[in-house]
């Protein structure tokens, strides 16, 4: 699925399920959820299988895969990637630094986000017009739960480059509904990046809803 969403640079894997067998871990990562509930065992355990098996196809030898800053995962040196998992969906995406910039995914539940606030958080007012229209004229797409997975796929993107944190509020997104595509605006001082050749003034993802899911992507070449 996520490979319809990514060029060919970029190896990917997935997994619908946890196999009944779960991935090797290393012993670096067996410490990290040594004390975790089953839940966070299976999506840590089976997302690392998923990008071992990309890394593979890159011919990168297996190894361990420890969160970093803010959470994001090191990977092997001259790689760079992105992981996600949800209910019952986990996935990861690299390439070689040489090919690609820098890459972001995200996986959803195709479901509105949850009350309590949590849309005003996560929403500008600029994207309230466009959600309220397609929500009206396409409700199969719960467009908030994309801009939410979108913006998600901006800041894995975003924090490799910068090591900055990039809040919510801090990009806006605009979505094209035909094309599978979307647009983020940084909204923060755009830093200047070595690795962009520029200022980074945003992203370009694309989109897509299947099987109950919303999957977004995020991949900048190099330049």
């Amino acid at each position: 699925m996520i490979g319809t969403l990514l060029p060919s640079p970029i190896e990917t894997s997935e997994a619908f399920e946890d196999p009944a067998e779960a991935p090797a871990l290393f012993p670096e990562e067996e410490a990290l959820i040594a004390r975790a509930v089953d839940k966070r065992r299976r999506e840590f355990t089976t997302v690392r299988g998923c990008a071992r098996t990309a890394l593979g196809r890159l011919g990168i030898a297996p190894a361990p895969l420890i969160p970093g800053q803010r959470g994001a995962p090191r990977w092997p040196s001259g790689i760079v990637g992105s992981m996600t998992h949800c209910a019952g969906y986990r996935a990861a995406a690299v390439a070689r630094a040489a090919d690609m910039t820098t890459v972001g995914l995200d996986a959803e539940p195709n479901e509105p986000l949850p009350n309590g606030g949590v849309r005003e958080l996560v929403t500008r007012e600029e994207e309230h017009g466009w959600l309220a229209r397609l929500a009206a004229e396409r409700p199969a797409v719960h467009w908030d739960r994309l801009v939410f997975s979108a913006k998600e796929s901006v800041y894995k993107a975003w924090f490799p480059l910068t090591g900055r944190w990039l809040d919510f509020q801090d990009a806006v997104v605009t979505v094209d509904p035909d094309a599978g595509t979307f647009s983020a605006r940084i909204l923060t001082p755009e830093p200047l990046l070595a690795a962009t050749d520029g200022r980074l003034a945003g992203f370009e993802g694309r989109w897509l809803v299947h099987g109950g899911l919303v999957v977004t992507a995020i991949a900048v070449p190099a330049p």
